[in-house]
């Protein structure tokens, strides 16, 4: 029960942080996964950081279903659509937790270039298509354990005319279709996956408090410096998992 616990637990930590949470999990829950495969733990664990979404960003949720924001209401339609075309076959063809240790590479290599794309192509607003498919199709993209979402989506973000609050905010926003989807498609096909609701729970309570944390702190800092120390965690990351 404890070990599933901490398991919740570093979801709700690193779903936020763009070093592939679904990585770290698959990797930690390889011990327990028994007859259940690593990355669709880590899948289903996502549930837990959805609801911390929702929860936390509860206005900004009740104004897309209210089509008072018609803008973002029509992006994360749009992001989506791409998400799923694409992240479907790719969560067939990679489900091996091995691709990891090359992908934390990619994402750390994107994350050192979210600085420079975000100066050089912010004419991008969040109501052009351009941005909806791009962020949506490297979301879809991440699927792939060790390709992070957060990271992924980020750089996407980057190249619209956004704020880093508002980069955070609607990357995290966009996960929700599609980590509901995928978490409900895994849950189907894996019913024993149910006794783990204390791990959902752990996830949403550390999810939501950590989220709340680097929100905060997103506006008192470089944003975009900051995004070079999670590059180079990312880089320390591989290293490790191609060890482990």
């Amino acid at each position: 029960m404890l070990f599933y616990i901490l398991l919740g637990a570093l979801q709700g930590v690193f779903e936020w942080i763009p070093v592939s949470s679904e990585g770290i999990v698959a990797l930690a829950s390889q011990a327990a996964a028994g007859s259940v495969n690593p990355v669709d733990i880590a899948i289903f664990l996502h549930l837990g950081t959805l609801f911390a979404v929702l929860v936390y960003f509860r206005k900004d949720w009740a104004d897309v279903l209210m089509l008072r924001n018609r803008k973002l209401a029509r992006f994360l339609l749009v992001a989506t659509a791409v998400s799923l075309t694409v992240g479907l076959p790719f969560y067939y063809v990679f489900r091996s937790v091995a691709v990891g240790s090359s992908l934390l590479l990619v994402t750390g290599f994107g994350l050192l270039l979210t600085s420079y794309f975000h100066k050089a192509n912010n004419s991008w607003g969040i109501g052009t298509g351009r941005v909806a498919v791009v962020s949506g199709l490297l979301q879809g993209l991440s699927v792939i354990p060790g390709l992070s979402r957060s990271g992924s989506t980020i750089f996407g973000l980057s190249l619209g005319r956004l704020k880093p609050s508002e980069i955070l905010k609607y990357s995290f926003m966009m996960s929700v279709p599609v980590i509901l989807a995928s978490g409900l498609y895994v849950l189907a096909a894996n019913p024993v996956l149910v006794d783990g609701w204390p791990s959902l729970l752990s996830s949403f309570f550390v999810g939501l408090f950590s989220l709340h944390v680097l929100m905060r702190f997103s506006q008192r800092i470089n944003f975009f410096r900051f995004t070079l120390v999670f590059a180079v965690l990312c880089f320390i990351g591989a290293v490790i998992s191609f060890i482990v």
